[in-house]
């Protein structure tokens, strides 16, 4: 695993912290720059939550940060309520399953508008 600064730690503390559910992702949920990263956005608008995305390749200490500090390898990485979830594989997992949306509902998340 791969360190990071203090002050990036904060970041994506904060990040994490202020928002019901977050998507670390490649691109934005408009123009998603892998088909993880938009496979996680259909996922998400598919169990009509709101959420916010962080842009990793807008940002090189977010983009390798995050690596850090999920314990995790890959992008699009998924927070609930403060939580790791998973990369898009476990997110589709969870889904076909009926267990991210029973997750979202459980947490009870903002929807979508």
């Amino acid at each position: 695993m791969s360190e990071m600064d203090a002050d990036t730690k904060n970041r994506i503390s904060k990040i994490v912290g202020d928002a019901d559910v977050v998507l670390f992702m490649k691109g934005t949920p408009l123009f998603p720059q892998c088909g993880f990263s938009n496979r996680a956005v259909a996922i998400l608008d598919h169990c009509k939550v709101a959420f916010e995305s962080v842009d990793v390749l807008q940002d090189m200490e977010i983009r390798q940060g995050i690596k850090a500090y999920s314990e995790w390898p890959t992008i699009p990485q998924l927070y609930v309520k403060g939580e790791f979830v998973g990369g898009s594989d476990i997110m589709m997992e969870m889904f076909e399953a009926g267990e991210l949306q029973q997750l979202m509902d459980e947490k009870q998340v903002a929807k979508a508008e």
